[in-house]
């Protein structure tokens, strides 16, 4: 198999011959793919890196996201236990407040994303315009509203309420994306809606929270639409370019010289925002730093590639290996701050804010697949549907809660959420792969016997 910049060719003892492609033919690619063909809508989900086999690709993933099952939940347990036992460990320090680690933590988180998306995935959306429109409406409507029900079920402190309908407004989880590979359903799906939800959620977030919360808690559309795309939308657009400086063939990018004036250029440029905009506040500030992080990430991004890949031969799928962990960590520390604050709330309410959780979560999964059925989807593009409405970006929700809403307390329902959404998910993919769908030949991409 040869992996070009356009095409995936098969080659055999005859002529080549050029592969389904994943993006139309994405049905196809769970049936009849030879065993040596890598397809950018699984490889991409790893944030980049070269061609994997298919079933090098699948036991990789799957124990990945069995680890990841089992590890971060019972990371975030010990975060959790931790800020309680010691809230003092996650205060301040040198009169620096962690709570300020909190935005540029969850842009690191949204780096990674970024680099697990590349051109095609926008041309998706015009080529799969139903299934997207029907998801995503789906994801802004099934969420937001369970999420107001079951914030008026209990008896919640106001502003823990406003925090499991900031969970039930944000955009869908990445996740997902891993989610939705291993129960066999439509990856490149799963990866459009993520992109279309998260780049509608700076207007359509704070629309919803003032719609739905702003009776609980004061909600400024303006402010949280600025937060919101210098948190989420920034990150992205610029881990998008460094899925290009890792995957793209312009030919600069195999070359270790351009690469590292690359990487020295980006590295300046962060270096002149950083030390020429001291008077900056407010959004203004929080945009620089967050185009300092970004610069930073691309130059290590460029000089990992330069040294690592090109010069000793390396893999390049480090970037793989490293942003999970990363990520991981990152989470945990933003889990321990906001717990640290809220520790007198979380005692208080803890069961039923873990059991508001595990709702919010099994009706997306269930409303989110039988709406996708009435919308008269496929089985498989309804499975997809579902995973990607009831699993949340739980990392946006708390920069949102301590960034802009200022409470911690509201951050207090995507601290369980989001290890919960891991767990179901990993389990009812699980159950799906174990269940293939029965769908007719034609759906399939295939020929009637």
């Amino acid at each position: 198999m040869r992996k070009t910049a356009r095409t995936v060719v098969w080659e055999g003892a005859g002529a080549q011959s050029p592969a389904p492609d994943p993006i139309t033919d994405n049905s196809r690619m769970h049936q009849d793919e030879p065993k040596n063909w890598s397809h950018d809508g699984k490889s991409r989900l790893l944030c980049g890196g070269g061609p994997w086999k298919d079933s090098e690709l699948h036991s990789f993933m799957t124990n990945e996201t069995s680890r990841s099952a089992l590890v971060f939940p019972a990371c975030v347990a010990g975060a959790v236990a931790l800020a309680l036992a010691r809230p003092a460990w996650f205060g301040s320090y040198g009169g620096f407040d962690l709570k300020g680690l909190i935005v540029p933590c969850i842009q690191v988180v949204m780096f990674g994303m970024g680099a697990t998306l590349s051109i095609a995935d926008f041309v998706r959306v015009a080529r799969m315009p139903w299934p997207v429109i029907v998801g995503v409406v789906l994801q802004f409507t099934i969420m937001p509203l369970v999420a107001w029900l079951l914030a008026n079920s209990w008896p919640f402190d106001r502003e823990v309420a406003a925090g499991i309908i900031l969970v039930g407004s944000v955009s869908g989880g990445v996740a997902s994306n891993v989610a939705t590979y291993l129960a066999g359903g439509n990856v490149p799906l799963s990866v459009t809606m993520t992109l279309c939800s998260t780049l509608a959620s700076p207007i359509v977030t704070p629309w919803l929270m003032k719609w739905l919360a702003g009776k609980l808690v004061p909600i400024d559309v303006v402010a949280m639409m600025f937060s919101i795309a210098n948190m989420i939308v920034l990150p992205v657009v610029i881990g998008l370019v460094a899925n290009g400086v890792l995957l793209g063939e312009y030919g600069w990018n195999r070359r270790k010289g351009p690469l590292a004036a690359f990487g020295l250029a980006a590295c300046s440029l962060a270096a002149v925002l950083a030390l020429g905009g001291g008077g900056t506040t407010g959004i203004a500030a929080e945009i620089r730093l967050g185009l300092i992080l970004g610069l930073a990430f691309l130059s290590v991004v460029a000089f990992t590639k330069a040294w690592w890949t090109l010069a000793l031969g390396h893999s390049s799928d480090w970037l793989n290996r490293f942003l999970p962990v990363l990520s991981m960590a990152v989470i945990c520390l933003i889990i321990g701050i906001i717990t640290s604050r809220a520790r007198e709330q979380l005692l208080a309410a803890g069961l039923s804010l873990f059991a508001a959780a595990v709702l919010h979560n099994l009706a997306g999964y269930a409303l989110g697949f039988w709406s996708a059925k009435a919308a008269r989807l496929s089985e498989r593009d309804c499975r997809t549907v579902a995973i990607e409405v009831g699993m949340q970006n739980a990392g946006m929700a708390t920069g949102i809660a301590m960034n802009v809403l200022q409470s911690a307390a509201s951050g207090l329902a995507s601290v369980i959420f989001g290890p919960w959404m891991n767990i179901s998910g990993a389990l009812l993919a699980g159950w799906w792969k174990r269940r293939p769908p029965k769908e007719p030949a034609e759906e399939l991409g295939m020929p009637r016997s």
